[in-house]
């Protein structure tokens, strides 16, 4: 299937089985984009000898008709099946997330872990199940040099000499296995203070930071323990942290939800406090008061559009920034497989919890029904990873025939779960809006290359 559209006066086509790019000049545009297949010339003749000259047809009919033939655009699924069937992938764990606290100091209203415990109890995680956790990656992740610990909650920094002492033992370990370990800490901030971002800005390889935007929708959505808002304690922490971090990663993630579905301005909130690296999104779920139902559809397509625009303003100043979900690479993109199994839930990637249970992801720590395993004796239950690692957008029946499939990688496992009780069936509503943040950021991308001139006729930027 291939996919056209019109945003911001780039007219743009996506293969969806390829996952190429083409970016149109608007005859051609105007003359493809309501087939939904590669049509014969005479069709072409047929439908537009009345508005464009014999040679322009003739024109158009020749380049696309050599896509065609490259598989770069009414490319069918089997171009897709054959390119991938003659190649492997490691299956070995590349990444394990540590719930190092199943508790937390605020009350954030859309929470998916309960207030932190995952409707398993308030604990922390000791330093024995954290230095397994290390031990099992290590043993388990052979083939690979590059390894990835998170570090997460409920609120990490609760438990914070046991995220400490777990980089230091991985640090120890690292020649002798010949590894290296990448980590991550995901955090809310209420508890940063001089040493708590020393150690994160000297030894945590990425840090994540959630702020919801302006100070009235960051207080009512994410109060502390007592009702109180949270923005004014952390903001200034993150700033700090920022301001000391150098070159090294991060990115402030917020969530948006019904009542702020203009976000945009959360989002312009957060670049005119500084930060360069953001991400807000949707709020996961349905049937709850801050879910989405299909009635705010329209408005949040129209708030994504209206982003797009103030963001690509942004970039031509010195008050740029960069927002996640606009960040999509075209020029070196991931590559096949990973667009295919996205994550790597339940096969290379797991998630810990402070017993040392272990989970498909992260958002599944606490069902009993997904627990696969434990760091002590390994995994049990193969049957879930198998289930995992077979639900890609070419099983998936609602992703086989989507031209989005090769960006969005079929969605979150958890969020289909949690919306459908079903991993293999993905939230229509999530789908709609990664839809529309596709369309953007393709459009943003082509934007950003001075080389890509809208009048081409069609410029090929296919990753597969």
């Amino acid at each position: 299937m291939t996919h056209f559209y019109e945003l911001n006066n780039y007219q743009i086509a996506i293969d969806g089985n390829s996952g190429s790019i083409h970016q149109l000049d608007p005859i051609s545009f105007n003359i493809i984009k309501d087939f939904k297949f590669m049509p014969s010339n005479e069709m072409l003749h047929r439908h537009f000898d009345s508005i464009y000259a014999y040679e322009m047809i003739e024109e158009v009919y020749s380049e696309l008709r050599a896509l065609k033939e490259n598989n770069l655009l009414f490319t069918e699924e089997k171009f897709l099946l054959d390119s991938i069937s003659h190649k492997m992938i490691n299956q070995h764990v590349k990444a394990l997330c540590l719930h190092v606290a199943h508790d937390c100091n605020l009350r954030c209203k859309y929470c998916f872990a309960s207030e932190g415990d995952y409707n398993s109890g308030k604990k922390l995680m000791s330093l024995e199940v954290a230095k397994q956790s290390i031990d099992y990656l290590i043993e388990h992740s052979k083939g690979r040099n590059n390894i990835e610990v998170d570090f997460f909650g409920g609120e990490p920094l609760m438990n914070f000499d046991v995220v400490k002492e777990t980089v230091f033992y991985a640090k120890s370990l690292e020649e002798a296995h010949q590894k290296s370990f990448y980590f991550t800490i995901t955090t809310n901030g209420m508890l940063l203070n001089e040493e708590i971002s020393d150690f994160i800005n000297t030894y945590i390889d990425n840090v994540v930071i959630s702020i919801d935007g302006r100070k009235e929708v960051h207080d009512k959505i994410r109060p502390d323990r007592g009702g109180k808002g949270s923005y004014d304690r952390i903001v200034p922490k993150a700033q700090n942290l920022i301001k000391n971090r150098g070159a090294k990663s991060y990115f402030v993630r917020g969530t948006f939800t019904s009542e702020n579905k203009d976000f945009a301005k959360d989002v312009m909130h957060l670049a005119d406090l500084g930060f360069k690296e953001i991400s807000v999104e949707p709020v996961v779920g349905s049937g709850q008061t801050l879910h989405f139902t299909e009635s705010d559809v329209p408005s949040i397509i129209f708030e994504y559009e209206n982003l797009a625009l103030q963001y690509i303003e942004r970039l031509k100043g010195e008050n740029s920034f960069r927002y996640y979900h606009f960040n999509i690479n075209v020029f070196e993109g991931p590559c096949v497989y990973k667009r295919i199994n996205a994550c790597g839930a339940g096969s290379d990637y797991f998630a810990v919890s402070p017993e040392g249970d272990l989970y498909p992801c992260h958002q599944f720590v606490g069902e009993v029904d997904f627990k696969v395993g434990d760091v002590f004796a390994g995994i049990s239950n193969t049957s879930i990873g198998d289930t995992f690692a077979n639900t890609n957008v070419l099983t998936k029946e609602e992703c086989k025939s989507c031209w989005a499939k090769l960006f969005c990688s079929g969605g979150c496992h958890a969020n289909a779960y949690f919306s459908n009780n079903d991993i293999s069936k993905p939230n229509s509503i999530s789908c709609t809006l990664q839809k529309k943040r596709i369309e953007c950021a393709i459009m943003i991308a082509l934007w950003k290359n001075d080389h890509v001139k809208p009048t081409d006729l069609i410029i090929d930027i296919s990753q597969i």
